[in-house]
């Protein structure tokens, strides 16, 4: 299995023979190959919970059991180009230590190495909105009230 680390999204792509999978902390992203000229009448894409089915032109691509389990509500499937399907699904649990291993349990596995590298890559995910949700609290702007703190004899406008 090769992996690309692509810096932008911090995606790191786990290959597959029809594609590849990747994560973030929220969510599980699929990428699957068809022939040019797809249409979106050929394609059955099923979103479950905790299943995930998809035949394209009568022919399955993968059916089984996910690794962890998504909000069904939020799966979405989208042709594009007549020749790639994407496929986004929510995670339920969002936190860095959800990483998948495989997409499907016992199929479409990571190997160890590359399971270490989505491992870290949620980490830093995890840490970086740490770190920028801290920021955010300290520069938020703080409305002081000067008045009440001073007798209104001190107070002197000058217009």
């Amino acid at each position: 299995m090769s992996v690309h680390f692509e810096e932008r999204s911090g995606v790191i792509p786990c290959k597959t023979p029809w594609g590849n999978w990747s994560q973030t902390m929220e969510e599980v992203f699929i990428e699957v190959n068809v022939p040019h000229g797809t249409s979106g009448k050929e394609v059955k894409c099923n979103l479950g919970s905790k299943q995930i089915e998809l035949h394209v032109k009568g022919k399955q691509v993968f059916k089984g059991k996910l690794f962890g389990i998504t909000v069904a509500d939020e799966g979405t499937w989208t042709l594009e180009d007549k020749c790639l399907i994407r496929i986004v699904l929510m995670k339920t649990n969002r936190e860095a230590g959800n990483c998948w291993s495989s997409l499907l349990e016992g199929e479409y596995c990571a190997d160890a190495w590359l399971q270490d590298q989505m491992q870290r890559k949620l980490t830093l995910e995890r840490f970086q909105r740490e770190v920028s949700h801290t920021r955010q609290s300290h520069t938020e702007p703080k409305t002081l009230d000067y008045t009440s703190q001073w007798p209104l004899s001190f107070i002197h406008i000058n217009l």
